[in-house]
Protein backbone atom coordinates (compact mmCIF):
# COMPACT_ATOMS: atom_id res chain seq x y z
CA UNK A 1 0.00 0.00 0.00
CA UNK A 2 1.70 3.12 -1.15
CA UNK A 3 1.10 6.08 1.50
CA UNK A 4 3.13 9.37 -0.30
CA UNK A 5 2.08 13.17 0.49
CA UNK A 6 2.95 14.16 -2.81
CA UNK A 7 2.42 11.88 -5.95
CA UNK A 8 3.84 14.79 -7.76
CA UNK A 9 7.51 13.87 -7.01
CA UNK A 10 7.16 10.44 -8.80
CA UNK A 11 6.28 12.50 -12.43
CA UNK A 12 9.59 13.09 -14.43
CA UNK A 13 7.97 15.33 -16.85
CA UNK A 14 4.28 16.55 -17.68
CA UNK A 15 3.45 15.26 -21.23
CA UNK A 16 0.15 16.95 -21.37
CA UNK A 17 -1.19 20.04 -19.38
CA UNK A 18 -4.58 20.69 -17.93
CA UNK A 19 -4.83 23.33 -20.43
CA UNK A 20 -3.85 21.07 -23.24
CA UNK A 21 -6.31 17.94 -22.42
CA UNK A 22 -8.98 20.45 -22.28
CA UNK A 23 -8.11 22.02 -25.70
CA UNK A 24 -7.80 19.00 -27.00
CA UNK A 25 -10.93 17.10 -25.72
CA UNK A 26 -12.89 20.15 -26.68
CA UNK A 27 -11.78 19.67 -30.79
CA UNK A 28 -12.50 16.29 -30.42
CA UNK A 29 -16.02 16.72 -28.99
CA UNK A 30 -17.12 18.87 -32.18
CA UNK A 31 -15.45 16.17 -34.66
CA UNK A 32 -17.94 13.64 -32.47
CA UNK A 33 -20.47 15.87 -32.81
CA UNK A 34 -20.44 16.33 -36.45
CA UNK A 35 -19.98 12.45 -37.21
CA UNK A 36 -22.67 11.49 -34.82
CA UNK A 37 -25.21 13.72 -35.59
CA UNK A 38 -28.70 11.96 -36.39
CA UNK A 39 -27.02 9.15 -34.86
CA UNK A 40 -28.27 9.17 -31.45
CA UNK A 41 -24.36 6.87 -30.63
CA UNK A 42 -24.04 4.53 -27.64
CA UNK A 43 -21.17 5.80 -25.93
CA UNK A 44 -19.57 3.09 -23.93
CA UNK A 45 -16.86 4.23 -21.44
CA UNK A 46 -13.95 1.04 -20.71
CA UNK A 47 -13.67 1.52 -16.88
CA UNK A 48 -12.22 2.91 -14.77
CA UNK A 49 -9.16 5.03 -16.57
CA UNK A 50 -11.31 6.34 -19.11
CA UNK A 51 -13.66 8.11 -16.11
CA UNK A 52 -12.09 12.29 -16.73
CA UNK A 53 -11.83 11.72 -20.57
CA UNK A 54 -15.21 10.00 -20.95
CA UNK A 55 -16.77 12.83 -19.00
CA UNK A 56 -15.15 15.62 -20.56
CA UNK A 57 -15.43 14.51 -23.92
CA UNK A 58 -19.35 13.97 -23.67
CA UNK A 59 -19.71 17.18 -22.26
CA UNK A 60 -18.61 18.11 -25.60
CA UNK A 61 -20.54 16.18 -27.90
CA UNK A 62 -23.96 17.51 -28.72
CA UNK A 63 -25.96 15.13 -29.89
CA UNK A 64 -28.27 12.43 -27.84
CA UNK A 65 -26.42 9.73 -26.37
CA UNK A 66 -26.93 6.82 -24.66
CA UNK A 67 -24.39 6.44 -22.26
CA UNK A 68 -23.14 2.98 -20.80
CA UNK A 69 -19.82 1.00 -19.52
CA UNK A 70 -17.77 -1.58 -19.24
CA UNK A 71 -14.84 -2.95 -17.25
CA UNK A 72 -12.16 -5.18 -18.10
CA UNK A 73 -8.87 -6.82 -16.49
CA UNK A 74 -6.00 -7.12 -18.92
CA UNK A 75 -2.93 -5.12 -17.04
CA UNK A 76 -1.25 -5.61 -13.64
CA UNK A 77 1.38 -3.04 -13.00
CA UNK A 78 2.83 -1.69 -16.33
CA UNK A 79 3.02 -4.89 -18.17
CA UNK A 80 -0.39 -6.40 -20.32
CA UNK A 81 -0.95 -9.98 -18.65
CA UNK A 82 -2.34 -10.46 -22.31
CA UNK A 83 -5.47 -12.25 -20.64
CA UNK A 84 -8.43 -10.31 -20.90
CA UNK A 85 -11.54 -10.42 -18.25
CA UNK A 86 -14.57 -8.79 -18.80
CA UNK A 87 -15.66 -8.02 -15.17
CA UNK A 88 -18.36 -6.02 -16.22
CA UNK A 89 -20.82 -5.81 -19.37
CA UNK A 90 -22.79 -3.26 -21.12
CA UNK A 91 -26.40 -2.88 -19.74
CA UNK A 92 -28.43 -1.69 -23.04
CA UNK A 93 -28.16 -3.66 -25.99
CA UNK A 94 -26.59 -2.51 -28.95
CA UNK A 95 -28.10 -4.51 -31.88
CA UNK A 96 -28.51 -1.81 -34.67
CA UNK A 97 -26.93 1.04 -32.68
CA UNK A 98 -23.94 3.18 -33.22
CA UNK A 99 -21.02 2.25 -30.88
CA UNK A 100 -18.66 4.54 -29.90
CA UNK A 101 -15.74 3.20 -27.59
CA UNK A 102 -13.82 5.51 -25.11
CA UNK A 103 -10.57 4.15 -23.99
CA UNK A 104 -7.80 6.30 -21.87
CA UNK A 105 -5.03 5.27 -24.31
CA UNK A 106 -4.42 2.21 -26.66
CA UNK A 107 -1.15 1.02 -26.19
CA UNK A 108 -0.21 -3.12 -27.00
CA UNK A 109 -3.81 -2.92 -28.72
CA UNK A 110 -4.90 -6.21 -27.21
CA UNK A 111 -7.62 -5.10 -25.43
CA UNK A 112 -9.34 -2.76 -27.83
CA UNK A 113 -8.87 -5.81 -30.26
CA UNK A 114 -11.22 -8.24 -28.16
CA UNK A 115 -13.36 -5.60 -26.83
CA UNK A 116 -14.49 -4.72 -30.27
CA UNK A 117 -14.78 -8.35 -31.45
CA UNK A 118 -16.55 -9.25 -28.62
CA UNK A 119 -18.80 -5.95 -29.42
CA UNK A 120 -19.02 -6.88 -33.05
CA UNK A 121 -21.12 -9.90 -32.42
CA UNK A 122 -23.92 -8.01 -30.74
CA UNK A 123 -24.64 -6.89 -34.45
CA UNK A 124 -24.75 -3.05 -33.90
CA UNK A 125 -24.97 -0.51 -36.39
CA UNK A 126 -21.19 0.44 -36.17
CA UNK A 127 -18.00 -0.15 -34.18
CA UNK A 128 -15.66 2.83 -33.50
CA UNK A 129 -13.01 2.97 -31.03
CA UNK A 130 -11.89 6.91 -30.09
CA UNK A 131 -8.82 7.03 -27.46
CA UNK A 132 -7.16 9.91 -25.26
CA UNK A 133 -4.24 8.91 -25.56
CA UNK A 134 -2.67 6.75 -28.77
CA UNK A 135 1.00 5.00 -27.97
CA UNK A 136 1.85 2.97 -31.48
CA UNK A 137 5.25 2.12 -30.11
CA UNK A 138 3.72 -0.37 -28.11
CA UNK A 139 1.74 -2.36 -30.39
CA UNK A 140 1.36 -6.33 -29.68
CA UNK A 141 -1.27 -6.55 -31.89
CA UNK A 142 -2.71 -3.96 -35.51
CA UNK A 143 -5.16 -1.98 -34.22
CA UNK A 144 -5.81 1.27 -35.27
CA UNK A 145 -8.55 3.58 -33.51
CA UNK A 146 -10.98 5.60 -35.32
CA UNK A 147 -10.28 9.11 -33.12
CA UNK A 148 -7.50 9.97 -31.16
CA UNK A 149 -7.19 13.21 -29.16
CA UNK A 150 -3.24 12.69 -28.41
CA UNK A 151 -0.44 10.69 -30.20
CA UNK A 152 2.05 9.92 -27.28
CA UNK A 153 6.25 8.37 -27.57
CA UNK A 154 6.91 5.66 -25.09
CA UNK A 155 6.98 6.29 -21.87
CA UNK A 156 4.65 5.10 -18.60
CA UNK A 157 2.37 8.12 -18.61
CA UNK A 158 -0.16 8.30 -15.43
CA UNK A 159 -3.01 11.19 -14.40
CA UNK A 160 -6.32 11.96 -16.20
CA UNK A 161 -7.35 8.13 -15.45
CA UNK A 162 -4.26 6.61 -15.95
CA UNK A 163 -3.08 4.70 -13.07
CA UNK A 164 0.42 2.43 -11.59
CA UNK A 165 -1.38 -0.28 -9.81
CA UNK A 166 -4.63 2.00 -9.34
CA UNK A 167 -2.60 5.29 -8.31
CA UNK A 168 -1.92 8.72 -9.88
CA UNK A 169 -5.63 8.50 -11.64
CA UNK A 170 -6.78 12.13 -10.20
CA UNK A 171 -3.37 14.20 -11.74
CA UNK A 172 -4.93 16.58 -13.30
CA UNK A 173 -2.52 16.37 -16.24
CA UNK A 174 -0.20 13.41 -18.19
CA UNK A 175 3.16 12.46 -16.86
CA UNK A 176 5.68 10.61 -17.40
CA UNK A 177 6.16 8.17 -14.37
CA UNK A 178 9.96 8.07 -13.14
CA UNK A 179 10.86 4.84 -13.81
CA UNK A 180 12.49 4.01 -10.40
CA UNK A 181 8.59 4.27 -8.86
CA UNK A 182 7.54 1.13 -11.30
CA UNK A 183 10.92 -0.32 -11.54
CA UNK A 184 11.29 -1.42 -7.88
Amino acid sequence: MMHKTDMRQDIESILLSAEELKAGIEKLGKTLTEDYRGKEPVVVGILRGVVPFYATLTQNMDVPMVQDFMSISSYHGTQTTGEIRFKKDLDVSIQGRHVLILEDIVDSGLTLKKVVEELKIRNPASIKVCTLLDKPSGRKVEFQPDYCCFTIPDGFVVGFGLDYNDHYRNLPYVGILKKEVYSD
